[in-house]
């Protein structure tokens, strides 16, 4: 091996992105496949977003504002909560990153069910922290164990609601009493990718729950409902220690500047933004009851994508999907999840999967 890398770098497997369409076109030898492997948008920007980026053009050949400050401000008025308590990052991915390294070291542990979203391990290992895996329960986050799993040790625990992969979510009121049950020394992540998409009646604004909890951050991203999942840009909000700690990570100009001025354009048009998420719910409603009329185990959906717990069969049912031109995130031995796009690609789906020889379970 060139040079000496950290041990736990040498043994850090890649993160692995769900896979392209012309990837897989070019290895089944097919034509016209459709992606519904990474949870994007099934849109592009709103008008008024595209106009802030292309008028940000002419801006590129200098630095972006390091902090995002006008973003910043944006984010705490939008949540009636003051600025210093807001951080912007390179997608809320950027921002978990950075928490393990702000808060974690060699032998301190990290609390998480399982399965869920995939990059938390990864940030794990690069802090060289232990991990603690709960089981999830009912394809859902356990937290009464997830509270148990946690020790004097316990640096951060995630809790992801609506969960990645399975999309099912906690009520806030339990998310509460988990809060209580968590000593102050460890920071609780309350990871809300998807919250957008919720429609849940026992999930209601997690904000309120900074105010009476200083171990709490939450984090948010751009990328799914607001559809700017290539400018990568991400918030959390919290208690301003935990802010002032994570922005000592940041990767200086981390967030660019088309990727800001996106942002707060879309804050701006929050109204269209939920009216494009509301047409995702109502597709998310229909696919799922067309997948559980056809005998389709399903949880309940609640971001942006379906999940089939097919267990020993997902990567058998994802090659199929795949030979038929659909590209979906096959989880060995767990299950599929497939996004929500438009309604042609959702029919098409819906189609493919009623071809394939894995049959309903």
């Amino acid at each position: 091996m060139t040079g000496r890398p950290r041990p736990a770098i040498a043994a850090l497997p890649a993160y692995k992105p769900g896979r392209s369409a012309a990837v897989v076109e070019e290895e089944r030898g097919i034509l016209d496949a459709i992606k519904l492997a990474s949870n994007e948008a099934p849109f592009g920007p709103l008008p008024s977003v595209a106009g802030a980026i292309s008028s940000g053009i002419e801006q590129i050949n200098l630095y972006a504002d390091h902090r995002a400050t006008a973003l910043r401000e944006d984010i705490a008025t939008a949540h009636a909560i003051d600025v210093d308590q807001v951080t912007v990052g390179a997608g809320s991915a950027g921002i978990l990153q950075q928490l393990l390294l702000a808060y974690c070291d060699r032998g301190d542990r990290v609390a998480m069910c399982w399965p869920s979203f995939e990059a938390y391990p990864l940030f794990a290992m690069l802090a060289e922290a232990e991990q603690d895996r709960v089981p999830l329960r009912d394809e859902t986050f356990d937290l009464e164990a997830l509270a148990g799993a946690i020790t004097a040790d316990t640096k951060l625990v995630f809790l992801t609601n609506p969960n990645n992969p399975t999309g099912t979510t906690v009520g806030t009121d339990e998310i509460e009493t988990f809060l209580q049950r968590v000593p102050t020394t460890c920071i609780v992540v309350l990871d809300e990718a998807y919250a957008e998409f919720v429609t849940d009646v026992r999930v209601a604004d997690s904000t309120p729950l900074i105010a009476h909890h200083d171990n709490l951050i939450i984090t948010r991203t751009f990328s799914k409902a607001h559809g700017l999942a290539g400018l990568r840009v991400g918030y959390a909000i919290g208690h301003r220690d935990i802010v002032s700690m994570v922005d000592r990570t940041l990767v200086p100009f981390a967030v660019n500047e088309l990727a800001q001025r996106a942002a707060q354009a879309s804050l701006a048009a929050s109204d269209e933004m939920r009216e494009r998420v509301a047409q995702v719910v109502s597709e998310r409603e229909r696919v799922a009851a067309a997948l559980r009329a056809d005998s389709w185990t399903v949880p309940d959906a609640q971001a942006n994508f379906v999940w089939l717990p097919v267990r020993e069969a997902a990567e058998e049912l994802g090659i199929e999907l795949e030979q038929r031109g659909v590209v979906t995130r096959a989880f060995p031995d767990v299950g599929v999840r497939v996004t929500i796009g438009d309604v042609a690609s959702n029919d098409r789906f819906l189609a493919a999967l009623a071809d394939c020889g894995v049959g309903p379970r």
